[in-house]
């Protein structure tokens, strides 16, 4: 994953349905440059894991009562491995 993305984990409505994982390019850093499609996947998921680059500003655009995960990637410092987030991903996801 490159260090300007951020994942987000949303759940299906329909219960019998599997959730989906969207990959959303944080970009500069400028929370008004997200584009409209990826602010309405952000307002509506579940679960987000994010890492240290994504502004909290977008963080606040989440909605009540969803799951924050930080995911923590920086330059030479990976808490998780890529696997292990791969795996968190998943896991969400098959939550619904």
């Amino acid at each position: 994953m490159d260090h300007n993305e951020w994942l987000v984990s949303t759940s299906a409505y329909d219960s019998s349905a599997q959730g989906k994982v969207y990959l959303i390019g944080a970009g500069p850093g400028d929370p008004d440059l997200i584009t409209v499609k990826a602010l309405r996947y952000l307002q509506a998921a579940d679960v987000v894991l994010y890492d240290r680059l994504i502004n909290p500003q977008l963080l606040d655009e989440m909605r009540p009562g969803a799951t924050r995960v930080f995911v923590g990637k920086g330059p030479m410092h990976h808490p998780l491995e890529q696997s292990m987030i791969s795996e968190l991903l998943i896991a969400y996801a098959r939550q619904n």
